[in-house]
C-alpha cells in the first residue's frame, strides 16, 4: 500500500521562482501598508504645487504646437501637439482620474476623480480630449486593469490581446509589420472600442444582463470588430457619435478653423488650415507611438508574471502582484518623468493608485529597498529594452511567466484568514462597545 503524500513536502520551483519559498508574507505586506500610510499623510501643497507646475509644462507644448502649426509641415508643431497629447492623458488626467488630488486639491469641483472630464463633451474638451471616453477609460484602467493585474480578466494583457498575432501562422517579419502599424494606431483603433465596451460590459453587469452565448467577454473589441460584424455591445454608430466622433472632428477640424481665416486675411488661402490639420494629423501618429512605448510596455515581457484567480483589493497578494507584474522605467527628474508620462513609477502606482505624482517620485527608492530587503523582484530598466520584450511577448518570440500555482493558492487562503481575523476583531470591537453602552446606561439609572 503507497503511503500518502507528505504535507510538508515543498512544490518544485524554477530557479527564478526560488525567492517565494523564503518571502515573509505577512512582513512584507505589513511593510508595503506602513508605506503606503506614510506617503498618503505627507501629501500637501507641495504636491498641488508639483501637479501645476507639470500641467503648465504640458499646457506650453500645446501652446508652442497651435502657435506653429499653421506655418508649414515641420517637426516642431508635429512633436509639440504630439507631447501635449501624450502627457495630457498619462500624467494629467491619469493620477487626477486616480483620485491622486482629490483630498489635497483646492479646487474640488475640478481636482476631482468623479468631476475631471467626466460629464460630457464640453468637460471632456477642457479637461483631458483623447479618442477614449474618459467615463469608459476610468472602469476599464482605474477598476478593471488595476484591480485584476496580469489575470484573464485584465483587460490590457497584452499576451491574451495579441493573441491573434502571436498564433498567426506568418512569417515573423510579418508580425513585425503588423505591430508597426498597430503602434501609431492603437489609441483608436484598439483603446477607445475597448474601454468603451468595459463600461458597457460594467453597466450589464449592474443590470443583471446575461453576456450573450458564444460572447467571452474578456476579448477585446477593436475597430475591426466593428466593421466585421459588429459587437453585442454597442453599435459602430454609437462608438462614432459618442467615444470617437467628437475628437475626431473637433479636434483635427474645428480646432484649426481659425487658421482659415487667418489665412484669407493674410492671403494665402487655405494653406494654413492645410498645414494644420496634416500637422495634427502626424502628430496623432507620433504620439500613438510615444504613448505605446510609455504605456502597453509596462506590464509585458518575458520576466513579468501571470495569475490565475483573482485576489482581495489591497490584500498581501494583491501588493505583491503590483510589483510582480509591472516594471518601472528609468527615473529621478521631472524632465524625465515628464517624457515618460510619470508611468516609469508604475511599480508604486499599482502598490497605491490614488497617490500624487510627487508621491510616486519620493517612494521610488523605499519600494526598491523594500523589495531588496523582503527578496521580491523589482524590475527596473531602460523603456527600450521593454519595448523589446514586449514587442517579443506579441509576437510568440517570448510568453510571460505564471506564478508557483500552489504559492498563488497559499498566500490567497492567507489573505482569506487575515481578513477573517479583521471582520472577528471588528466584531468583538462592536460586541464591547454595545456592552459599554448598556453598563453606563444601568449605573446613570
Amino acid at each position: 500500500m503507497c503511503s500518502p503524500p507528505s504535507h510538508t513536502e515543498q512544490p518544485t520551483l524554477a530557479k527564478s521562482d526560488e525567492w517565494v519559498k523564503h518571502l515573509d508574507f505577512d512582513a512584507f505586506t505589513a511593510d508595503v501598508k506602513k508605506l503606503g500610510e506614510d506617503l498618503k499623510e505627507q501629501q500637501g501643497p507641495a504636491d498641488v504645487h508639483h501637479l501645476q507646475k507639470m500641467v503648465a509644462w504640458s499646457n506650453m507644448c500645446g501652446l508652442v504646437g497651435l502657435v506653429t502649426m499653421g506655418f508649414g509641415v515641420h517637426l516642431l508643431p508635429i512633436i509639440a501637439m504630439s507631447t501635449f497629447t501624450f502627457t495630457r492623458w498619462t500624467m494629467v488626467a491619469h493620477h487626477t482620474c486616480h483620485g491622486g488630488y482629490d483630498s489635497i486639491h483646492p479646487n474640488k469641483s475640478r481636482w476631482n476623480r468623479f468631476k475631471f472630464a467626466v460629464g460630457g463633451t464640453w468637460n471632456r474638451m477642457c479637461d483631458w480630449f483623447d479618442w477614449m471616453m474618459p467615463e469608459a477609460w476610468n472602469v476599464e484602467h482605474n477598476n478593471r486593469h488595476h484591480y485584476c493585474l496580469s489575470e484573464l480578466e485584465d483587460p490590457d494583457l497584452v499576451e491574451n490581446n495579441a493573441v491573434d498575432i502571436r498564433d498567426a501562422p506568418i512569417p515573423t517579419v510579418f508580425k513585425y509589420l503588423l505591430i508597426m502599424v498597430n503602434v501609431v494606431t492603437w489609441k483608436w483603433f484598439y483603446y477607445a472600442p475597448n474601454t468603451y465596451k468595459e463600461l458597457k460590459l460594467a453597466k450589464w453587469r449592474k443590470d443583471g444582463k446575461k453576456i450573450p452565448e458564444g460572447v467571452n467577454p474578456t476579448d477585446a473589441v477593436t475597430v475591426r470588430s466593428l466593421l466585421s460584424g459588429g459587437t453585442p455591445f454597442y453599435s459602430a454608430w454609437e462608438f462614432f457619435s459618442i467615444v470617437a466622433g467628437p475628437y475626431l472632428i473637433i479636434h483635427f477640424f474645428l480646432f484649426p478653423l481659425p487658421l482659415l481665416a487667418l489665412g484669407e486675411y493674410l492671403g494665402v488661402g487655405t494653406t494654413m488650415y492645410e498645414s494644420a490639420v496634416r500637422n495634427l494629423f502626424y502628430a496623432e501618429l507620433l504620439t500613438n507611438a510615444h504613448a505605446f512605448v510609455a504605456v502597453v510596455t509596462n506590464h509585458a515581457g518575458d520576466d513579468m508574471y501571470r495569475f490565475r484567480d483573482g485576489c482581495r483589493p489591497h490584500s498581501g497578494s494583491f501588493y505583491l502582484r503590483q510589483i510582480l507584474a509591472s516594471v518601472d522605467f528609468w527615473t529621478g527628474s521631472d524632465l524625465n518623468d515628464f517624457m515618460h508620462g510619470f508611468l516609469n513609477y508604475q511599480i508604486e502606482h499599482h502598490l497605491w493608485p490614488n497617490l500624487s505624482m510627487r508621491s510616486y517620485q519620493k517612494s521610488q527608492p523605499f519600494v526598491k529597498e523594500l523589495c531588496r530587503r523582503h527578496g521580491v523582484p523589482y524590475v527596473q530598466e531602460n523603456v527600450f529594452i521593454r519595448v523589446k520584450k514586449t514587442v517579443d511577448i506579441m509576437t510568440g518570440a517570448s510568453s510571460m511567466k505564471w506564478f508557483p500555482a500552489d504559492y498563488e493558492r497559499k498566500f490567497l487562503e492567507r489573505d482569506a484568514i487575515v481578513e477573517a481575523n479583521k471582520k472577528s476583531a471588528r466584531t468583538k470591537r462592536v460586541k464591547t462597545q454595545l456592552l459599554s453602552d448598556k453598563a453606563m446606561a444601568q449605573a446613570s439609572m
